[in-house]
């Protein structure tokens, strides 16, 4: 198959540039948006799933685009610009445990299972579900204390949706 793959990676300095795109676009002490924080947690989150196998192929590009805007409320170019910047290091690694703690914290089982939904979204976006995707996204699933029921029923709904053709 043609499809053509790019390897993305997040390093700190990139982190860094993610919350200055945030702080500019999106204050995650606004009073009015107390879950900034947590939107972009999980936008990091769909990165980092993006990249597990360090083989990110377009079309799960697409699906964390779709994820962000879906999770973010961003306009198409602050999603694409987000991404980008996402995309622009690579090398370096991102310690999950300060995304997942915040969600942890925050979500509900119903909202984890949604979040877990859309990192099996885009690990499935390309059709070849890598075992550092799965392993990644089981990770981050027992970091969540999401329940394994849960964490199927997510799975097996994103798959649904990828074979519908609507995995975007």
């Amino acid at each position: 198959m043609g499809t053509t793959r790019r390897v993305v990676d997040l390093s700190p300095a990139m982190l860094d540039r993610i919350r200055s795109f945030f702080g500019e676009r999106i204050d995650p002490e606004r009073a009015d948006d107390p879950d900034a924080r947590l939107r972009l947690a999980a936008a990091a989150l769909m990165v980092e799933v993006m990249r597990a196998d360090f083989d990110a192929a377009e079309e799960e590009k697409e699906a964390v685009l779709a994820g962000v805007r879906r999770h973010l409320g961003l306009s198409e170019g602050e999603t694409s610009e987000l991404v980008e910047l996402a995309e622009s290091e690579t090398e370096g690694s991102v310690c999950l445990y300060e995304f997942t703690r915040l969600i942890h914290e925050s979500f509900d089982n119903a909202r984890k299972g949604r979040l877990i939904e859309e990192l099996w979204r885009v690990a499935f976006a390309d059709r070849v579900l890598e075992a550092q995707e799965e392993f990644l996204i089981r990770k981050i699933a027992r970091l969540l204390h999401l329940p394994h029921g849960d964490f199927i029923a997510a799975r097996q709904r994103a798959r649904a949706r990828v074979q519908e053709g609507g995995g975007k």
